[in-house]
């Protein structure tokens, strides 16, 4: 019996389950690098993990681009659910009112250099 032609919709189909079958073992294999890399706490909120929880542990790409996923994982910070929401609602939110995006970490920690006078104090200036 012969082979019933393939519809277009048909071949579409495939063509989108395969893509997503795609993205899904690419996310997989990234989220589990960056797993293997950070500690399990959220880089915002510090909310820390573990086996139990970790499905709420997400990987957020910090140039937002997906396809970005160098093996050192520099690219990539680990967010909670809540926080990685958060990260993304603002860049829509700067992007609705036409503001650039704001730098994806925020900053924190000190702002004091010890070092900045570091060569004026080893030729003896003051």
């Amino acid at each position: 019996m012969p082979k019933k032609p393939e519809s277009s919709s048909d071949r579409l189909n495939k063509i989108v389950a395969g893509a997503q079958r795609n993205q899904q073992q690419r996310e997989q294999a990234y989220r589990e690098q960056a797993l293997k890399l950070y500690p399990w706490i959220c880089g915002r909120c510090q909310r820390e993990f573990t086996r139990e929880n970790l499905q709420g542990l997400t990987v957020h790409h910090r140039n937002h681009n997906h396809d970005d996923n160098p093996a050192d994982g520099s690219n990539w910070e680990l967010l909670c659910l809540y926080c990685h929401d958060n990260e993304h609602q603002r860049l829509l939110e700067a992007a609705a009112q036409g503001k650039p995006a704001a730098s994806s970490k925020p900053e924190t920690g000190a702002k004091h250099n010890p070092f900045a006078n570091l060569k004026d104090l080893l030729q003896g200036k003051e």
